[in-house]
C-alpha cells in the first residue's frame, strides 16, 4: 500500500482536522530557542486552512511524565505559530474535553487551535494499548479526520501517532510526505558517490545505521564522541575521551566488513584535546593515535575533530553526489570545539546533489552556527525517526498511514 496523503481524505471544507505536529522545540523559561519545527509545520497548516478546514493542532513538548507541568506548556508555541502564520492561533489550556471543545467552537471561521501538551496525560505514551486507545478516543471526539505530520515521532507507538490514526479517517501531511521522499532517495538508488557522515556522542546509537548502510554507501565518515570507540578498536589510547568499551568488538566487526565490501570508513587523523570539559579549557590539536601524548596525558578529553580531519571530510563531502549527515563532530555548543561541525555544515551547503541534515542535534547545530535551512538540500525534523528509517525498521506512525518499508 502507498502512503495515504491529504487528498485521500476528500473534501475538507467545513471539517475539523486534527493535526498531529512535532512542535517539540527547545524551550527555556518560556523562550523558544529554535523555531525550526514550528516553521516545518506551516505548509500543512496553510494547505488545510486553504481547503476551508478548521485545524486543531496537537503536539508533545519535553518529558513532563504524564502530569501537567507549566514549564512544558505549549502556550509560547501558540504565540510563535500565530506570528509565523500571520493569523490568530487559539490556545486551549486543555488537551481534550469541554475546554478544548470551547476553544474550537470559539472560531467564527476556519482557523487554528493548538491543544495543550499531549504528554500532560499518561495515556499518550502508555505501554498499555487499551490506555492509549482510550486517550486517542478523547482526542478523536474533537474532530472529523486526522492528519499526521509529526515526522519526529513516527517511530513511536503513541496514542496521537498510532491509535488516533486508527480511530478516524487519517492521512499523512506534506511534511511527512517530503521527509519520506528524501529518505527513500537515500536508501533506493542514491546518486553516487554516496557519503554518510556520522557523529554524536554514542556509537551504540548509530550501530544499526552503520550496519544497514554499509552495503549502500561508498564512504562513511566518523566524528563526534563515537570516534573514540573506533580509535580504541584500532588499539589507540583515547585518554578520558568518551568511550563505549562494550562496543569495541562490534566496531571491529564493522571495520572488517567495510574493508571486505570496499567501503571506506574515514576516521579522524587529528582531534582537539582539552584539559577539561568547558569553554575555558586549555586545548591542543593532537594526532588521533597520540591523544595521551599531550600535556594533559591520560586525563585529556577529545572534544572535536581536528583541522586536518575537517579539511579531509569537507573534501570528501564536496566530491559526493549524495550526503547524509547525522550527529555533530564535536561539542559545538562550546565555541572552541565547534570548528569541525562548522566545516562539515559548510561543505554540505556546497554539495552538487542531495545533501541531507538528519535532524536532532545536527539541525540544532547548523542553526546555532548561523546556517539557514535553505542552504541544504533537506533538513529533517526527526533525528531518531530518520535513523530508524535508515536502519530499515518498520515505523508504526507510517505503517498506520498505509506505508510499507521497501
Amino acid at each position: 500500500m502507498a502512503l495515504r496523503t491529504i487528498e485521500s481524505l476528500g473534501e475538507l471544507s467545513g471539517k475539523v482536522v486534527l493535526l498531529r505536529c512535532d512542535l517539540n522545540v527547545p524551550l527555556k523559561d518560556g523562550v523558544i530557542g529554535d523555531d525550526g519545527r514550528i516553521r516545518a509545520s506551516l505548509p500543512t497548516i496553510n494547505a488545510l486552512l486553504h481547503s476551508g478546514a478548521t485545524v486543531v493542532a496537537m503536539s508533545h513538548l519535553g518529558r513532563p511524565d504524564g502530569e501537567p507541568n507549566p514549564a512544558y506548556s505549549l502556550a509560547p508555541v501558540a504565540q510563535r505559530m500565530s506570528e509565523m502564520l500571520g493569523c490568530p492561533v487559539v490556545f486551549s489550556g486543555d488537551t481534550f474535553g469541554p475546554g478544548a471543545e470551547e476553544a474550537i467552537a470559539s472560531l467564527s471561521e476556519p482557523g487554528v487551535v493548538l491543544l495543550e501538551n499531549l504528554r500532560f496525560h499518561a495515556g499518550e505514551t502508555s505501554k498499555d494499548a487499551a490506555e492509549r486507545a482510550e486517550f486517542a478516543a478523547k482526542l478523536a471526539a474533537l474532530g472529523d479526520v486526522v492528519v499526521e505530520d509529526g515526522f519526529g515521532v513516527v517511530h513511536r507507538k503513541q496514542a496521537s501517532v498510532f491509535e488516533l490514526a486508527e480511530a478516524l479517517p487519517s492521512a499523512a501531511g506534506t511534511l511527512i510526505a517530503a521527509e519520506l521522499d528524501v529518505l527513500e532517495r537515500l536508501t533506493s538508488k542514491p546518486e553516487r558517490p554516496y557519503a554518510v557522515v556520522l557523529g554524536g556522542s554514542k556509537v551504540s546509537d548509530k550501530l544499526g545505521v552503520i550496519g544497514h548502510l554499509l552495503p549502500r554507501v561508498n564512504t562513511l565518515l566518523i566524528g563526534g564522541g563515537m570516534l573514540f570507540t573506533f580509535l580504541a578498536a584500532l588499539g589507540h589510547k583515547v585518554g578520558s575521551s568518551l568511550l563505549e568499551a562494550d562496543q569495541i568488538e562490534t566496531v571491529r566487526g564493522y571495520l572488517a566488513e567495510a574493508e571486505k565490501r570496499g567501503v571506506e570508513i574515514v576516521l579522524p587523523t587529528d582531534v582537539v584535546v582539552a584539559s577539561k570539559f568547558g569553554a575555558d579549557a586549555e586545548h591542543v590539536v593532537a594526532a588521533a593515535d597520540s591523544i595521551e601524548d599531550t600535556p594533559f596525558g591520560a586525563s585529556g578529553l577529545g572534544l572535536d575533530i581536528g583541522p586536518a580531519t575537517s579539511a579531509k571530510f569537507a573534501e570528501i563531502i564536496a566530491g559526493s553526489k549524495t550526503v547524509f549527515w547525522n550527529g555533530p563532530m564535536g561539542v559545538f555548543e562550546l565555541a572552541p570545539f565547534a570548528a569541525g561541525t562548522r566545516a562539515v555544515a559548510e561543505a554540505l551547503t556546497a554539495v552538487d546533489g542531495l545533501s541531507v541534515v538528519g535532524g536532532g542535534d545536527s539541525a540544532a547545530a547548523i542553526r546555532q552556527l548561523g546556517f539557514r535551512d535553505e542552504q541544504f538540500g533537506h533538513v529533517s525534523t526527526g533525528g531518531g525517526a530518520s535513523l530508524e528509517f535508515l536502519e530499515g525498521k518498520q515505523l508504526p506512525g507510517l505503517e498506520v498511514l498505509g506505508w510499507e518499508h521497501h
